[in-house]
C-alpha cells in the first residue's frame, strides 16, 4: 500500500480511493503475487461478480465474448487491427460493416471499405457532418464555428447506420465525445479502428509514452 506522500507525488490525492492503476502486481492475471490491501478482486461482493456474469449469457453477448477471445488468441502479436476487426466479424457473422468516420479521415474510411469489400463483406459510411447541421442551429457558441460551421452528428450517424441494420459499427476518427453520443445511440454493437488525436497524427498513445520525456509538462498539476 503506498503512503500518503507517495500517493500525493504520483497525482492522486489523500483521500482519493486506489484502484487498478495503483496496482503493482496486477495479481488478478498471474496468481503467484500478493493482491494489495486496496483489491478490488478481494473486495468484490459476489453480487456484482454474479451480475457480471450473467449478462454474459444476454442476447448475442456470449458470442461476442468468445469470438473475441479467440480474436485475440489467434492473431496474437500477427494480426493488424483491420484484419482483427474482419476476422471478428466472420466469427460473429457480421457482413455488412458500418463505419462512422470522421470527415478530416475520410481518406482513411475509403480505404478500410475497400478492404472490407475486397474480402467479402458490405460497407457502409456515414460521415460526421452528415446533414449539414449548423453547430449554433443546436446552442453550441457561435465562436465554435471558426474551425467549421458544420456541427458533427454522431447520434443522426448512428440512427442512419442503424435504419441501414449494420451488423457491426466501426469509428474511425470520431472526436472526443462525439463518439460516447455514437456508442450510446448504436443498434449494433461498435469496435474503434482509428482514435482521433491530431496533435500525434491519431497516435494517442504517443503522449502516455512521452510522459516522462517530451510530454512531462502535462504531469504538472499547474498547467491543467
Amino acid at each position: 500500500m503506498k503512503t500518503e506522500k507517495e500517493a500525493e507525488a504520483e497525482g492522486r490525492g489523500p483521500k482519493e480511493a486506489p484502484s487498478c492503476v495503483d496496482c503493482g502486481t496486477q495479481n488478478c492475471k498471474y496468481k503467484t503475487k500478493t493482491y494489495p490491501d486496496f483489491c478490488l478482486t478481494t473486495h468484490l461482493e459476489e453480487e456484482d461478480r454474479q451480475w457480471a456474469l450473467e449478462r454474459y449469457d444476454e442476447a448475442r453477448n456470449h458470442d461476442i465474448m468468445v469470438a473475441s477471445a479467440e480474436v485475440e488468441y489467434e492473431g496474437y502479436c500477427q494480426w493488424t487491427r483491420v484484419e482483427e476487426i474482419m476476422r471478428f466479424a466472420r466469427k460473429i457473422g457480421a457482413r455488412k460493416i458500418g463505419i462512422a468516420n470522421c470527415i478530416g479521415l475520410v481518406r482513411e474510411a475509403r480505404i478500410f471499405a475497400q478492404i472490407l469489400r475486397a474480402n467479402g463483406f458490405e460497407a457502409y459510411s456515414v460521415i460526421c457532418k452528415v446533414a449539414g447541421q449548423a453547430k449554433s442551429s443546436v446552442g453550441i457558441p457561435q465562436e465554435c464555428e471558426s474551425i467549421g460551421a458544420a456541427m458533427c452528428n454522431p447520434i443522426l450517424q448512428a440512427r442512419l447506420l442503424n435504419k441501414a441494420k449494420t451488423d457491426l459499427n466501426v469509428v474511425i476518427g470520431l472526436c472526443v465525445g462525439h463518439d460516447s453520443l455514437f456508442y450510446k445511440y448504436s443498434d449494433a454493437y461498435v469496435t474503434t479502428l482509428v482514435t482521433k488525436d491530431r496533435v500525434t497524427g491519431n497516435n494517442p498513445a504517443a503522449a502516455l509514452y512521452t510522459a516522462h520525456s517530451y510530454y512531462k509538462k502535462k504531469l504538472t498539476p499547474a498547467d491543467q
